[in-house]
């Protein structure tokens, strides 16, 4: 087998804001690359990465789509994520696996809400990338105002790399700083008709300054180049590479190209910069090593075909053929037919078919090696996150952390009889993608479907109609209350019946009183001399158990609650289990109603980050739905929010978050705790449950 050189490979992904033209950009490096022959347009929905039904109609990147060209003799793996927030999984899921990444920003829109967001998935992943300002063609584009909000709002340092020949309608190429050459485009649009031509006059006094600017940057990173410049001598083009290569790997700047995908005009000085300054599989921070319960082995995966296995399931995708894993190998080599063990299972599986993607078609290959992005084709338990390596030398990969999803729907099946057919779909979107929950509620019995957003809900509804022919309703869903009682209280029950033959007798003292928060149900005996005979203990603690599933309040569980079981007594014929049991479902019917039962609601932690500029009114919003604030975190990017507030007022947050900060905020939330209701508020609870109630009967 012959050993693949690494230094010639990429795996990057292309992300940014929705519609800042990420797919747009893939179509013309795959037809720069030979990949594809016909460019498809996403306005048309014929984009090659675009292929679900869904993206097409809908002109947005809804998952992940991989696909791999060569430029220059290099092999780039190519992953094209999504820019709308509520896909926002695929880019961080994306970002966990590459090793470089294109960062498009739209030339009017500059930094967007989303771009920002995606902007820090990039920074937690150390991932190195290059900045591309696209649709300079646009009306109202501005280059150097991209450049400067790059700076400001992101925080991240720019190292403009060309400067626009023209602007608008007036577009016709970029000037390479480094060779001080322009590149100009005729207006066919192929972007293989162009020329190479000195510096426009009116530019040379730009040009020579942002040069300067681009030098001193870039020597920064070498001691004894810096030292070199500084006396005058002159860096040459290669050693100016070098350093910048040196800092976009360090993350000290960000290579910034600009140009318009759509007319074909800047794309391959793009590629080019892939090539000569995003790292390759080996020059990237090795993966560490975990054993099975998450520990540090104090080891790491080293991108080395001759070291044991170790692969990363990041993406799971169910189509026609069969499931499809797609999976980031590290280290080893992969080979058809060879049993790995999956460490999250502990079982081992067999590797069928492997191929190499490019969107919805594939090429089967017998073997992959480390710093290879692959799919395999039927393997039967991974789920995504999930590590496979050598049987005989197991380890795993730092895992995947997903967010909590923060919206829940109700659905059920329009046609009757297709619950068995709902419950099978939904298991398979649950596998292909971590964000999205499904549940039946305990209380309802309803299939519960959560996501990141109302959009991310609504395509998934739409997948169980065309994909799975299930149609579905969807309602609201019901916030999970609870109640409790808040005071103390000593009482006595007995059971007595007589029917005839052997009767039924069991008497009980006990206290009920409130438990600590989040202690659930507590039972202890305090009985001596064997009033009550030590076996019927456990059947007393039964029936309290099994009452608790419904409070007296509205019919919610009953949480913290504490019952000692302190005197009592027995007939020697007429007691059983049966008849403490009994006694004690009864004893809590009297007794529950007379310590002062509350209604509890469920408090979310709540973490929102937004601009600045409108932390006033997302702070106000917040006290408005009965939030606490908790803290606030002001960093170059904005301000983070931490909050607590009731599940019940978060309803449609988002939404409203979105329009707050003009779809810059994000939020996440996930349970914290129950605390009591406000008197009006556990009233409307009430009131709701017996109208519930009333309807059922």
């Amino acid at each position: 087998m012959t050993t693949k050189d690494l230094s010639r490979y990429r795996n990057i992904g292309i992300f940014a804001h929705v519609d800042a033209g990420k797919t747009t950009t893939t179509e013309r490096i795959l037809k720069l690359t030979g990949k594809i022959h016909k460019i498809g347009e996403v306005h048309d929905g014929a984009a090659t990465t675009d292929f679900m039904d869904q993206e097409q109609e809908r002109g947005i990147t809804i998952q992940s789509a991989a696909t791999s060209c060569s430029w220059q003799e290099h092999q780039l793996n190519i992953i094209d994520t999504p820019g709308h927030v509520d896909f926002t999984i695929e880019v961080y899921r994306s970002l966990k696996v590459l090793d470089g990444g294109i960062g498009v920003f739209c030339g009017s829109g500059g930094v967007e809400p989303q771009s920002e967001t995606n902007w820090r998935y990039a920074n937690d992943s150390g991932v190195a990338r290059i900045i591309y300002v696209n649709k300079l063609d646009r009306t109202g584009a501005d280059f150097y105002s991209v450049v400067k909000q790059v700076d400001e709002i992101l925080a991240a340092k720019p190292l403009v790399m060309v400067l626009p020949i023209g602007i608008e309608n007036d577009f016709v190429g970029v000037v390479d700083l480094l060779t001080e050459k322009a590149w100009v485009w005729d207006d066919s649009g192929d972007p293989m008709n162009y020329e190479i031509k000195d510096v426009p006059a009116d530019m040379a006094d730009d040009v020579a300054t942002y040069r300067e600017q681009l030098i001193e940057m870039a020597v920064e990173q070498d001691d004894e180049l810096l030292e070199k410049y500084l006396e005058g001598e002159e860096v040459s083009i290669e050693e100016l590479k070098a350093c910048i290569r040196k800092g976009t790997r360090d993350l000290a700047f960000f290579p910034t190209y600009c140009g318009s995908s759509f007319k074909n005009k800047g794309v391959q000085l793009v590629l080019d910069a892939v090539v000569d300054y995003l790292p390759n599989p080996t020059e990237v921070k090795p993966q560490p090593e975990t054993d099975i319960d998450g520990n540090d082995l104090g080891t790491v995966a080293y991108v080395d075909p001759e070291k044991p296995l170790r692969a990363l399931a990041f993406k799971i995708m169910d189509d026609r053929f069969g499931a499809l894993t797609f999976t980031r190998i590290y280290s080893g080599t992969l080979n058809k037919g060879d049993t790995v063990l999956n460490t999250a299972t502990g079982k081992t599986e067999r590797i069928g078919r492997i191929v190499e993607m490019h969107a919805d078609s594939r090429e089967e290959i017998d073997t992959a090696q480390a710093g290879d992005i692959v799919a395999i084709v039927g393997l039967k338990n991974v789920q995504t996150g999930h590590t496979l390596c050598d049987k005989d030398n197991p380890a795993t990969l730092e895992p995947m952390v997903f967010p909590d999803p923060v919206i829940s729907v109700a659905i059920t099946p329009k046609a009757k009889g297709a619950s068995e057919k709902l419950g099978t779909a939904l298991s398979k979107m649950v596998q292909e993608d971590p964000s999205f929950y499904v549940e039946t509620d305990q209380e309802s019995g309803e299939t519960i479907i959560k996501g990141m957003g109302e959009l991310h809900l609504d395509i998934k509804v739409d997948i169980l109609k065309r994909t799975h022919g299930v149609e579905v309703e969807m309602g609201k869903p019901q916030v999970a209350y609870r109640e409790s009682i808040t005071k103390e209280l000593s009482d006595s029950y007995t059971h007595k019946k007589q029917s005839g033959g052997s009767g039924q007798y069991g008497k009980i003292d006990y206290i009920l009183e409130p438990g600590e928060p989040g202690s659930g149900f507590e039972f202890a005996s305090k009985v001596t001399g064997g009033n009550v005979p030590r076996e019927f203990w456990p059947a007393v603690e039964k029936g309290f158990k099994s009452s608790i599933e419904k409070g007296v309040l509205a019919g919610y569980p009953v949480v913290d609650l504490k019952v000692t079981l302190t005197d009592g007594a027995y007939h020697p014929v007429d007691s059983s289990a049966i008849a403490f049991e009994i006694a004690a479902k009864a004893a809590y019917r009297q007794s529950f109603p007379k310590a002062s039962p509350q209604i509890l609601e469920p408090i979310m932690k709540v973490d929102v980050f937004t601009p600045e500029d409108h932390m006033g009114d997302v702070i106000g919003d917040l006290n408005r739905r009965r939030g606490m604030i908790m803290s606030q975190d002001t960093n170059p990017m904005g301000v983070r929010i931490k909050a607590e507030a009731p599940l019940s007022e978060m309803f449609g947050y988002i939404g409203d978050l979105r329009t707050m900060t003009s779809g810059r905020g994000q939020f996440s939330m996930e349970f914290s705790h129950y605390s009591p209701c406000p008197k009006n508020v556990a009233e409307d609870v009430i009131k709701e449950a017996k109208e519930r109630q009333e309807a059922a009967a």
